[in-house]
């Protein structure tokens, strides 16, 4: 970690109490040596070394990266202090014994050590020179407490000091303190903004990002070529990257989305769907039969079925009414929407029905113009979905960590502007995530975006890559008329039907090349896009207990994505376009 960039104004600190709040300081941690349980390296052969602190109550504490080496000297240090001896089980764990010798005897060494020759020299000004004095006054009274109070002021004292008394008058330009850096580390690139702060060094180099062009929706000529005599699906990933690369045609889609939801097996026959078709149609009866046997009287004895009910009568009412095919009052379509709305939760009576549901059904319900496929489309779909409408929401916030993840390896610098704002979380990308963009495209547009997705292509969580194409677009207008909190969701919220579908696809698609070649990525992408491990470990990826039986490190949380890790001290008016309607939805009549 850089002391470089920063957003945000940070207050002068004055006096010595170390306080993790506190400008600086504000990533700094202390701890006593007598409460140090256990030291873990890196793994041979990793581009960085790292240290990793355990305590005696379990607490493990961020990693110190060391980017230019030398973490055996503070392990050479430390072992002046406690005895350190390796792990049986794991030759990268230093457990600590036992106190080698007394503190207060050893830092009569201080004096000869080069840090003293600071004060000799004069680079510290005469109230530090006092303020040393009182904590040699410390030393002798908690040698343990004032060693590390003194270690978490050591870059501070370094940065002071070449900055001069007078931080005002003499401070060093950053331009400078770039060019040094930039020199010390071979390779570095530091972004210059007003204010030194912080941003995470990395050497990832993504390599240039492909230029990717779209093909024609395929067609139903090009399906049909596909299909073998008994009415099976042939060269099926040759099928899905078509599918991928250039959608459907509209009149396609009433049949290939069922194999794209998996509501009909790839490979199987066109007999074998019929017989599916015909027991899921009596399975889908049986469900709505049970709500509709249901008497008033019951219902009344029953909260959880009269809440559901009421729930969806109010959002059927106002799903995609400008569409044909919802719009008018006793509008057939209407009516099927509620009436599977209502099925649905017989299927999963635990889940039930949740706010959001109705966005993803309606559009599958305007394709099939069946009920019962219908459906069965949207309980297949639902299964993707599922953790996004759970009670603790745990799809949504993982989703969140993840995006904010892919969004820092490919711009910090954006994700530190929004950490600035109070953004970092991305919650204002919550409802693209939750209904899969429904009211951020038309809705010709999500039906054309929905079966890309669907295709699995070009890998996995496709859909955050989406998110982090559209954000790319946004970011100048952000960042350059310095939006905050407020003006940042209203400005994504207000995207909304403005989104140029095929545009964002080929940028996402860019992206996930772009990655899909880097050799370098961190363990932590590789795993959410469903990638090959990366070549080269990284100190966020050796988190968990590895073959040894070693200890485990810290888990991912919101912190380790929207925060640096610890490796230094420092300071709508558009209107919709016509939806076309099929003949057939004069037809649609309410089983």
């Amino acid at each position: 970690m850089v002391n470089t960039v920063s957003f945000k104004k940070k207050p002068p600190t004055n006096g010595d109490a170390p306080s993790h709040r506190n400008g600086k300081s504000k990533w700094s941690f202390l701890f006593s040596l007598t409460d140090l349980k256990s030291i873990k390296q890196n793994k041979e052969g990793m581009g960085w070394s790292y240290l990793v602190f355990c305590l005696k109550d379990d607490v493990v504490l961020p990693a110190l990266h060391f980017h230019q080496g030398d973490s055996k000297l503070l392990i050479e240090s430390l072992e002046k202090y406690v005895l350190l001896c390796e792990s049986p089980q794991d030759k990268r764990t230093l457990l600590v014994n036992c106190q080698n010798k007394s503190l207060s005897q050893s830092f009569e060494n201080l004096l000869d050590e080069p840090a003293y020759g600071l004060i000799q020299a004069g680079l510290l000004h005469r109230r530090k020179l006092l303020w040393a004095i009182h904590h040699w006054e410390k030393i002798k009274k908690d040698p343990y407490t004032a060693t590390m109070v003194g270690f978490s002021k050591v870059t501070n004292y370094i940065f002071d000091s070449l900055r001069g008394s007078d931080p005002s008058t003499h401070q060093r330009p950053l331009s400078e303190m770039a060019d040094f850096l930039s020199d010390a580390i071979p390779g570095l690139k530091i972004n210059q903004q007003e204010e030194p702060g912080f941003e995470v060094i990395t050497r990832i180099d993504l390599g240039e990002r492909p230029v990717v062009q779209r093909r024609e929706p395929v067609s139903l000529e090009e399906w049909t070529k596909n299909i073998d005599s008994e009415g099976r699906v042939l060269n099926v990933d040759n099928m899905k990257q078509m599918i991928f690369r250039g959608g459907l045609s509209h009149s396609l889609r009433k049949q290939a989305w069922k194999f794209l939801l998996g509501y009909f097996p790839w490979d199987s026959t066109k007999e074998e769907r019929t017989q599916l078709q015909k027991q899921k149609t009596d399975e889908y009866f049986r469900m709505k039969l049970q709500w509709k046997s249901v008497s008033e009287e019951q219902e009344k004895r029953n909260s959880r079925l009269r809440d559901y009910r009421s729930l969806i009568e109010k959002d059927v009412n106002r799903t995609d009414r400008t569409n044909k095919f919802y719009e008018g009052q006793d509008n057939p379509g209407l009516i099927l929407l509620h009436d599977i709305l209502m099925t649905y939760c017989m299927y999963d009576f635990d889940l039930g029905y949740v706010q959001g549901m109705s966005d993803l059904l309606s559009p599958l319900l305007y394709v099939m113009e069946n009920e019962v496929d219908a459906f069965w489309c949207f309980a297949s779909y639902m299964d993707q979905m599922h953790q996004n409408f759970e009670e603790q929401m745990q799809g949504m916030k993982t989703q969140l960590i993840q995006l904010s993840t892919l969004l820092r390896l490919l711009d910090s610098g954006f994700c530190s502007y929004l950490e600035s704002q109070d953004s970092g979380y991305l919650y204002f990308c919550f409802r693209w995530l939750l209904i899969r963009f429904k009211r951020e495209f038309s809705f010709l547009d999500i039906l054309r975006l929905w079966e890309v997705m669907w295709t699995d292509l070009p890998c996995k969580n496709f859909h955050l890559l989406l998110c982090c194409a559209i954000l790319e677009n946004e970011k100048q207008q952000i960042m350059e008329k310095h939006y905050g909190f407020n003006e940042i969701l209203k400005h994504i919220n207000e995207l909304s039907m403005k989104i140029d579908v095929e545009d964002i696809l080929c940028k996402a698609e860019a992206i996930s090349l772009q990655m899909v070649k880097c050799k370098e990525l961190p363990q932590a992408v590789c795993e959410i896009l469903g990638l090959q491990d990366s070549e080269v470990t990284t100190p966020d990826s050796d988190t968990g207990e590895d073959e040894n039986g070693g200890m485990a490190g810290p888990t991912s949380a919101f912190q380790s994505n929207t925060l640096p890790t610890l490796a230094a001290i420092a300071s709508k008016d558009d209107s919709p376009a016509p939806i076309p309607v099929s003949s057939n939805v004069s037809r649609l009549t309410p089983s």
